[in-house]
C-alpha cells in the first residue's frame, strides 16, 4: 500500500500525448485550445463611438461654441463620415466610426436638440466617449494562449478574429466499465438481490462535463467473460475506467486478468479513505491506461476527481489547479490514511468555508448529491481545527 502523494505522482507520470485535431468553432466549447490565437486587426479596428449623441471638434467647444448645427448622421455599419464645418457636428450612434475631423462625442442626455441644432448642456472634455482604435489589442498581439479551456468568452474572441475552425487537444477514447453480477440496467426493476447500475453512468456523466463522450461496458463476475471484455476494451480505448472487482473478494478477478492481458500494475491499494483498493496500471504495448476504482459509489466518485482529472489535465498539458477552503469543523485524522471528507461549501466574510456532509459510508450514493466537494486531510497527530485552510477538490 502506498501513500496518496505517491499514488497521484505515479498517475500523472503516466499521462498520454493525445495529439490535436481541428474542429468547427461552435463545437470547441469545453475543449482545450491547442494553438495560440492572435489579433488579425486592431481591437477595436477604428475609433468607435460609445454613446448615442453628436461628434464635434473639441477645439470649437473650447473656443466658446456650445451650439452646433447638425450636418448629418453616422451610424454603426456605415463607412467613416466626414465633418465639413468645424463649428458643426454630426449625429453619431453607438458603435459607429467616429467621423473624420471630430475627436469628441457628447451623449444625447447632455444635449438639447432643436431646429437642426444641438446645444451642449454639460461640461465636455476632449476625447470623451470614444473607444480608440487598438486600445484593447494591437494587430498581431497574442489574445488567447494555447492550453486554455474554451468557454463562450473564448468563442466570442475567436469569432471576432475569423477563427471558424479551431485546433484543440484530442480527447482520449474512454470506456466506463461496471463489474458485478448484482447490477442491472437503470430501466429494469431490480430483484431484491440486485441494484441498478450507477457508477458507470456517473462516470459517463462526469466525463460529459469535460466534453468526452465515453462508451460503457458491463462485465459479469466471470473470469473468462472479464478476459474477453477487457481484451477488446484495451484495444479500442486509450483509457479504461473500471468500478469494482479490485478488492479481496473471491470474485474480484480484475488484477489477475489485467496481468494475464499484459497490463503492468503500477500500484494497488492506497492509504486513503474512501477508495483504498484503487488499482492503476498501463498496458505495456497498447499504452492503454487503466483506472480500476473500488465499487462503492463514493469511492469511485472520489477517485475520479482525485486521480483521473489530474491525469487528464496533464495529458492535455494544462495546469492542475489547487483549491483551498477553511474548515468549519474540527476533526482528528487518527489512522495512517489520507481522508477525503464530503463537504458543503458556503461563503462567509468573503471566504469559502466547508461543513461536513452527513453520510453513511462509501456506499452512500445519495450523500454525493448533498456535497459540493471533498476536503483532503493528511494523517497527523494534531487535530484539524476550525478556520484551518485545507486542500479542496470541488465537484
Amino acid at each position: 500500500m502506498i501513500t496518496f502523494q505517491k499514488a497521484i505522482k505515479y498517475v500523472v507520470e503516466h499521462s498520454l500525448d493525445l495529439g490535436v485535431e481541428q474542429i468547427p468553432l461552435l463545437k470547441s466549447v469545453g475543449r482545450v485550445l491547442a494553438e495560440p490565437i492572435n489579433a488579425d486587426r486592431d481591437f477595436p479596428p477604428f475609433n468607435r463611438a460609445t454613446k448615442d449623441g453628436i461628434a464635434i471638434q473639441f477645439k470649437a467647444f473650447n473656443q466658446g461654441n456650445a451650439k452646433f448645427k447638425i450636418e448629418g448622421v453616422a451610424s454603426a455599419g456605415m463607412p467613416q463620415q466626414k465633418l465639413i464645418n468645424a463649428s458643426s457636428c454630426l449625429e453619431v450612434m453607438t458603435g459607429a466610426v467616429v467621423p473624420e475631423n471630430t475627436d469628441t462625442v457628447i451623449m444625447y442626455e447632455h444635449l438639447v436638440i432643436a431646429d437642426g441644432y444641438a446645444t451642449i448642456t454639460k461640461e465636455v472634455y476632449e476625447g470623451q466617449n470614444i473607444h480608440y482604435q487598438g486600445s484593447d489589442e494591437v494587430k498581431g498581439n497574442l489574445i488567447l494562449e494555447e492550453g486554455v479551456k474554451i468557454s463562450p468568452a473564448e468563442i466570442g474572441v475567436m469569432a471576432s478574429v475569423g477563427k471558424h475552425m479551431v485546433m484543440v487537444k484530442k480527447n482520449p477514447k474512454i470506456c466506463a466499465i461496471a463489474t458485478g453480477n448484482e447490477l442491472v440496467d437503470i430501466e429494469v426493476v431490480p430483484e431484491p438481490h440486485q441494484i441498478r447500475k450507477s457508477n458507470s453512468i456517473t462516470l459517463q456523466a462526469s466525463l460529459a462535463l469535460t466534453m468526452i463522450e465515453a462508451s460503457s461496458l458491463h462485465l459479469k463476475d466471470d473470469k473468462r467473460s472479464i478476459e474477453i471484455g477487457l481484451e477488446k476494451a484495451l484495444k479500442a480505448n486509450d483509457v479504461l475506467l473500471l468500478s469494482g472487482g479490485v478488492s479481496k473478494g473471491k470474485f474480484d478477478f480484475i488484477p489477475e486478468v489485467m496481468e494475464s492481458l499484459g497490463v503492468e500494475k503500477i500500484f494497488h491499494r492506497v492509504a486513503q479513505r474512501p477508495g483504498k483498493p484503487f488499482w492503476f496500471g498501463v498496458h505495456k504495448e497498447l499504452k492503454t491506461v487503466i483506472f480500476s476504482f473500488p465499487g462503492n459509489p463514493v469511492s469511485t466518485f472520489a477517485n475520479y476527481h482525485l486521480y483521473f482529472l489530474p491525469w487528464l489535465h496533464t495529458s492535455w498539458n494544462i495546469p492542475i489547479t489547487s483549491n483551498t477552503i477553511k474548515l468549519a469543523f474540527d476533526l482528528l485524522i487518527s489512522p495512517l490514511l489520507t481522508r477525503f471528507i464530503q463537504v458543503k461549501a458556503h461563503w462567509e466574510n468573503n471566504e469559502l468555508h466547508a461543513l461536513p456532509v452527513v453520510e453513511n459510508g462509501s456506499g452512500d450514493l445519495t450523500s454525493l448529491s448533498k456535497a459540493d466537494g471533498f476536503v483532503c486531510l493528511s494523517p497527523r497527530d494534531k487535530q484539524y481545527e476550525i478556520g484551518e485552510c485545507v486542500t479542496y477538490v470541488p465537484f
